[in-house]
Order: C-alpha cells, then structure tokens, then sequence
C-alpha cells in the first residue's frame, strides 16, 4: 500500500527529479509533486512523496525530517487526507459573510 508523505521548506531549486532521487534512498518511490502557484508557476515551498511501502515511508521520515536539502531543513511527516471537495474552512462567525452592505464598518 502506497503511503503519501508532505515534504515542506523546500528552496526553489527542489524539482520532482531531486526529490525522486534523494527519497529513492529510503525505498521505491510511486509519485512525486511539488505544488506550484497557479498563476507564476513556481514552487509553494512544499510537496508530497508518494513511497510504495509503508516501510520506505518511516524510513524516509526517519532520514529526511530535519535534514537538509538544498540548504534548507526540510519537513517530512505523513500527509493528512484531503478533505472533501477541496473546499476551504468557514472562519467567519455564525456562518455569516463579515463583507458586503450591511456590516459594521465606519459611521458618520
């Protein structure tokens, strides 16, 4: 079974290819991402590594969290799941939108 690691503090030089090439290391590695801005196309700073056993996964973990790549300290846990529909949290209060007509704002 595949198991999905979040590979964060990456510098911008962190390609797919390096991170297939480092985390090979720690075992057989299924996929690669590294998330880029939609509109600049450059790297977020962040990715995920897909290792194809479980025990790849803790041995990447255990290689690489805390280490260097690149000069940076990278980050590497498991990966949460995705929530569903990839829709974005509500922090407003009681389900209300703060903008628009009819909230606070300045008075005359």
């Amino acid at each position: 079974m595949n198991k999905n690691l979040y590979v964060g503090n990456l510098t911008a030089n962190a390609t797919e290819d390096v991170l297939k090439e480092n985390f090979a290391a720690a075992g057989k590695v299924a996929t690669v991402n590294v998330i880029k801005d939609n509109y600049t196309k450059q790297p977020k700073g962040f990715g995920f590594v897909e290792m194809e056993t479980e025990e790849g996964a803790r041995q990447a973990i255990e290689m690489f969290n805390g280490g260097k790549l690149d000069g940076n300290v990278i980050v590497v846990n498991e990966a949460r799941p995705k929530r569903e529909g990839g829709q974005r949290q509500d922090f407003s209060r009681g389900g209300k939108s703060r903008g628009g007509f009819g909230g606070g704002g300045r008075r005359y």
